[in-house]
Parts: structure tokens; sequence; C-alpha cells
């Protein structure tokens, strides 16, 4: 009686400082004034959850340590069956779930398989996060208590789990009931309590350790950083669907009542973004991922995430109490702004929104959507970006394309190739979208000429817009600029739909993602393919055909991060370039999703490097190491880069840079 009595006031304490903690840490996400629906696709969602979630598929994408996660997570999955046994008890002393027949059997020998398991992983993880040093895991002196402290007591919970499964045997005079099935706790049952009668006291002991490192443990999640154990499945189920996910959601320009635009503090975040905030593990694998930090540069994506949730614990009460009282509090904290002062313009502009980061995140976190919001507070209400861009701005705006060329030069690449524009003609049957660098840039232009050399080869009737196209708004929007962007969107939607267009090809990513994802959101929708795909349907369905002599060529392919992350296109590219014959195919170390960015998405290619080494070299310095004759890409902007990055090792001599359309075209009959 005294032991149910005790206990009660145990689990009502705690349970009751558990849900005010919580109460508290949901107060604080409501300081996000964004607004931030997350309540469409439902099935979607929860497809998502069981394989991202449940089925630990991007935890998994390190096997090393997705194997140690995957079963400490199922391990106290699992384990909530022997809590919620060990609370009732605390009720109820004779109680179990032997009533559950065969899934009692399930239930015992898992509790004992796992919990091994568990505790050879927790042993593990503390033995790469001290001894072996793992980078992505040193997260400073509070950081790596905090995870030790949450290790140990996960390992102390399975233990006593484990110990007070052994009195229990003993105190039943090691007479197992109808479905209990106990491989281990059975023989160390037998060792430890043998011959003595402690097994009654010691059965205490372990139950009220077991009890009190649960609740112990429950309610130090809200104030660590593991409290993505209650948070990674609710933010993967809210997350954004892909391709979704990646897409740069619109400012609302027209708000007369809007004091700034973008994020300069946590108060102009969404609760989402805070949400991100508390959900972040601390693993490591975004900045791992991330181009700039992988060559020296001050911008770590989990930093931001994390940033975010300091800032969030800091100031959200102080923002709640002015809120009660009625009158201002403006103590240091409050004159302080989560940008510049916790996170520096530096970091903000180092991003070349490739999506590593988010690709990485086991709990889906959207590092991009917080990053582009702080640059849109920094380009649309303060003014305050680097210096460069100042032309970039200008040039979109009056020439309609980030370079200073005279737009009335936007078809001359096509003189003498007997191509139509809509205007002359609307009634192709696709519309190509040849994009800036493609109708100015010198190099781009072959590429262009290529495309659209076999799409004439090909029988195929398509249009161009000529002078009437403009820059499709992704180097604007992506460096926070939403105003110009909606500007070259809108305007580009107009002469679209003034047209009636309803299949566009491309041959740069970064205009398929724009008018092919986020154009929707402006009332643009159309099928958008790339001219990767489009290349890859002629040869499938005979519309071209390649040589029939053997070529020696050695290539390597780089993913674009806009084509192969943003929109999962790997393999038309590939089986191009395997359909050639005598070809061969190597690939990178870093390939696919997760292949390296060339350094020039999110408008670095508009930016100097102030710190750091150049991502381009380090990514050309990659695709050099595995001694290609031609290193393949489809993408103006990375083929940019990874020319400068060929001269910058002195390798023009011996390997040269091709588009895939370019490559199609010298193999064609």
């Amino acid at each position: 009686m005294l032991k149910s009595i005790i206990f009660t006031i145990l689990l009502a304490g705690a349970l009751v400082f558990f849900v005010i903690s919580c109460i508290n840490l949901i107060k604080n996400m409501q300081t996000g004034k964004k607004k931030d629906d997350r309540s469409d696709k439902i099935g979607e969602r929860i497809k998502r959850v069981l394989i991202v979630a449940f089925g630990q598929s991007k935890i998994l994408r390190d096997p090393n340590a997705g194997i140690l996660h995957f079963i400490i997570f199922w391990g106290f999955v699992l384990f909530l069956f022997a809590v919620i046994e060990s609370i009732i008890q605390g009720f109820n002393p004779n109680f179990t779930f032997e009533s559950a027949g065969p899934l009692y059997s399930a239930m015992t020998i898992i509790q004992d398989v796992l919990g091994l398991l568990v505790v050879l992983s927790v042993l593990y993880a503390l033995y790469r996060r001290y001894v072996v040093h793992v980078p992505r895991l040193e997260v400073g002196k509070h950081g790596k208590i905090d995870a030790t402290i949450i290790l140990l007591m996960i390992m102390f919970v399975v233990v006593f789990m484990f110990l007070q499964n052994t009195a229990m045997i003993a105190k039943h005079n090691f007479i197992l009931s109808k479905f209990e099935i106990r491989p281990l706790s059975y023989p160390v049952s037998k060792f430890l309590f043998n011959g003595n009668n402690s097994a009654t006291l010691s059965y205490e002991v372990f139950w009220w350790a077991h009890i009190i490192v649960v609740l112990a443990f429950l309610n130090f999640l809200p104030y660590s950083k593991h409290l993505h154990v209650l948070t990674s499945i609710p933010n993967t189920y809210l997350a954004n669907i892909e391709p979704e996910y990646y897409n740069i959601k619109p400012l609302n320009l027209d708000d007369e009542n809007a004091e700034f635009f973008g994020a300069a503090d946590i108060e102009h975040l969404s609760w989402k973004q805070i949400f991100d905030g508390y959900t972040c593990t601390e693993c490591g694998r975004c900045t791992a991922a991330c181009p700039a930090a992988n060559v020296g540069k001050s911008l770590s994506p989990r930093k931001i995430i994390t940033d975010i949730r300091h800032r969030t614990h800091e100031k959200a009460p102080l923002l709640r109490q002015n809120a009660q009282i009625g009158k201002e509090n403006t103590p240091q904290v409050l004159e302080k702004t989560l940008v510049h002062d916790y996170i520096a313009d530096i970091e903000l502009w180092e991003c070349t929104t490739c999506g590593a980061c988010m690709k990485e995140c086991p709990v889906m976190i959207e590092h991009l959507d917080s990053i582009i919001d702080m640059r849109r507070n920094l380009v649309l209400s303060e003014s305050q970006f680097p210096s460069g861009l100042n032309n970039v701005f200008r040039n979109i705006e009056v020439n309609f394309t980030p370079w200073a060329f005279n737009p009335a030069d936007r078809a001359a690449w096509a003189e003498g190739m007997n191509i139509k524009t809509m205007a002359e003609d609307p009634n192709g049957e696709v519309l190509f979208w040849v994009g800036c660098a493609g109708s100015f840039d010198d190099r781009y232009k072959k590429v262009t000429k290529a495309f659209a050399s076999i799409m004439q080869k090909a029988g195929i009737d398509f249009r161009i817009l000529g002078t009437e196209e403009k820059c499709n708004g992704d180097v604007a929007r992506r460096l926070g600029n939403e105003y110009l962007a909606q500007t070259m969107m809108k305007e580009n939607i107009e002469k679209l739909n003034g047209y009636g267009v309803k299949k566009i090809v491309t041959a740069c990513p970064h205009c398929f993602q724009s008018i092919g994802r986020e154009y929707k959101q402006f009332g643009g929708d159309y099928e958008v393919i790339h001219h990767t795909q489009f290349i890859s349907d002629l040869l499938k369905e005979n519309k071209i055909e390649l040589k029939d002599e053997e070529i020696k060529e050695k290539f390597t392919y780089h993913d674009s991060c806009y084509l192969g992350r943003y929109n999962d296109i790997y393999e038309e590219p590939r089986d191009i370039l395997k359909n050639i014959k005598g070809s061969e195919v190597v690939e990178m170390q870093r390939n696919k999703s997760k292949g390296f960015c060339c350094g020039a998405g999110g408008g670095r290619m508009f930016l100097e490097d102030e710190e750091g080494d150049r991502i381009n070299v380090e990514r050309t310095g990659e695709a050099l190491s595995v001694t290609p004759n031609t290193i393949a890409s489809a993408c103006p902007f990375c083929m940019t880069m990874l020319t400068d990055g060929v001269k910058h090792f002195e390798k023009t001599e011996d390997v040269s840079v091709k588009d895939i359309a370019e490559i199609v075209l010298e193999n064609i009959k």
C-alpha cells in the first residue's frame, strides 16, 4: 500500500512537470508569427513517417551510425511495453502482459535480445564519441555532456529493466509463466540469485531504479538536444512533401501591414521553423554534407538550426512575459537579433542551396527555408548584402538576366538555324526555354545549339520565346530578393499563359526547378522536362540513333543539385552516356543523392569567396581523381565551375568538360 502511494505521488509529479515543460515549449513555438499550414496530403505524410521515422531510411544512409541508431530506436519503441508493464505494477505488483499469449513470448524475447543489443550499441556510440572522435559528433562540451547523459540513461533504463526481470524470475523460484521466454534473463537470474534469498528485495530495488530513470529521462528530454526523441516523428510528418520539400515558399508582398520581410529574429519565423530547432539531433550529418563547411567556410547548417533553438529558449519566454504584462521590457537579450548577433551574415551568404543538408537530415529539418528567410530580411528589410549583388539585381531588373547583356541579343544564338519564335508561330509541340546562360554565355550557347540541333534531327516541332524570354527568377529568389524574383516570374507566367504554353523543355536545372515547381505558386502550371530526360526519351523512341562505331571515351558524370537532389533525376544522363558504344562511365566517390555541389547555386555564381577554399576546386579534384577523358554535366552553372576547376588543375589539355547534349550530338547518326 505504501509503495503504491509513494509511486502515485512520484508518477503524478513527474507527469505534471513533463506536461508543464511541453506546454512551455509549445508556447515558445507560437512565438513564430509567420503562417505555415502543414495539414495537406495526410496519406503521403503518414507514408513518409513509416519509411523515414520508423523505417529509419535516412539514418541508414550512413550504415555504421545508421545500424547503431536503428537498434537503439527500435529497442526503445519496443521497450515501451516493459515500461508500461512496470508502471502498472506500481499499482498492481502482480500484473504482467501474460494474457497477450504468444505476443507475450515475442515481448519477452525482444526485451532480452534487443536489450543486449541496445547496451552494446550505447557502448559503441560512446566509443565513437570519446575514442574515435567522429568529426561531425564534436559538438562542444555542453553538447557532449548532454549526449553522454542521454546515452547513459538509455543504458541504465535497459540494464535496470534487465535486472528487474532477472529478480522477478528468481522471486518466482525460476518458474517462467506459460508464454514467458527469456533466453538471457533466465540464465543470468540463475547465476545471480541461485542459493540466496535476496530476490524480493532486489526486485524492489531494480523496479524503483528502472522507474526513476524512466521518469528522469522523460523530464530531461525537454531540456536536452535529445528532445528529438519526442519531436522527430511529428517533424517528419510535418515536413513538406517532396519535391515541394526543396521549393522556396512565396512572400506576400502585397501585405500593406507588413513591417518587415523575411526573418531577423525568431518572432519572424514560423512555428515549424522553431520546431525544426527543437527537433535537431545535432548529429552533424547536415554539416558533414555541406559543401561550404567541407572547404573551410563558416557556414554550418547544424549551427543555423541550433542557433534558432538557443535563441528561442532565450527570447521566447521574455516575449511571452511582455505580452502578458503589456509593457515594454528591453533587457540586453531583446536588443540582440538572431541574424547578426547569433548567425553572422557571411554564414547565410555562403549557402549554395544545394539541399545536401536537407537530404541527409534524418528528422526532415528544412534548413533552406530558414536560411532564405534570413537572406530575405537582409535584402528586403535591411538592404545589407554583398556589394557584388548590386550589379546582379540591377542587371536582372534592367536586362532581365544576371549579366550585363543586351536583352535584344537573347536569341542571337539561333541565327541561321531556322528556329521559330512563339511570336511568329505559337503552335509548336514544345517550347524550348533557353535560359540566360544558354542565351548569352559563349560556352553554354554551344550547348543550346547542340540541343536545338538534336531536336531538329529528331523532327521535333519546337519554338523559343526569343527576346520575350526573361530570367526565370531563381537567382534573385535564392539570394533573398523575393520582390525582383516575383516580378520576373509573374511577367514570364503572363507571357507563357498568353501563348497557351503547356509543355516546356530546358537545359538549365535552375530554370527546370523554378518554372516546373515554383511557378505553380503564381498560376504557372506547365509540364517541364529537362533536356537529359528529353534526349533519353528520343533515344528510347528511336527518334534519334547513336553511331555504331565504338569510341574510346571515359566519362564521369557530375550531378547537378537542382536536377538530382531537388528532382530525383539521376539515371537518364547516365543511361545516355552508357548507350554510347565503347564508352566507360565511372562514378566519383560522392555521386547521385550524395553528390557534391559545384558551388554556384543559391546565387554563389555571382559572389566571391571570402574565406575557405573554393567548392568547385574540391569537386573538380574529385572528378579528376577517377581519371576521366570527359567530365559530363547537365547544367550551365556546373559547366562553368567545373571548367574553371579543370583550368585550376592545369588539365585542360587532358580533360574536357561537356554537356550531355554536346556528347550526344557528337555521337549521333
